[in-house]
């Protein structure tokens, strides 16, 4: 017990020494300054009018439409297995009934056979 409250003693001594430090060891506070920071602009839709309804209502909350449409081209079941993965894994708000209209949109833009 006599050698726990030394320790206790030695490190309240030493937390102490740095609390009372000289100004010379003390280092400078960080200044914080804003940025501004333009972004491109983001209300793009996807083209193709009626056909896109359904990727311009759900996907457009979490992606831009050029993002997308950047993507390689894939085959219908990777598309079906990316718009399943947004709606389990990252809980996207898709309707069920939008998913089949969403995948030929993909396959339709960017699909491969």
């Amino acid at each position: 017990m006599r050698y726990a409250i030394v320790a206790a003693v030695a490190i309240s001594g030493s937390l102490a020494a740095l609390l009372t430090s000289t100004p010379a060891m003390v280092q400078p506070a960080l200044a914080i300054t804003s940025t501004n920071v333009e972004l491109p602009a983001g209300d793009a839709l996807f083209p193709g009018g009626s056909s896109a309804d359904a990727i311009n209502n759900n996907c457009l909350a979490c992606h831009s439409a050029d993002m997308v449409l950047n993507q390689p081209a894939l085959p219908r079941s990777t598309w079906e297995s990316e718009v399943h993965k947004m709606i389990n894994a990252y809980k996207a708000p898709i309707d069920g009934s939008d998913v089949p209209a969403i995948v030929d949109y993909l396959v339709k833009t960017k699909g491969k056979d």
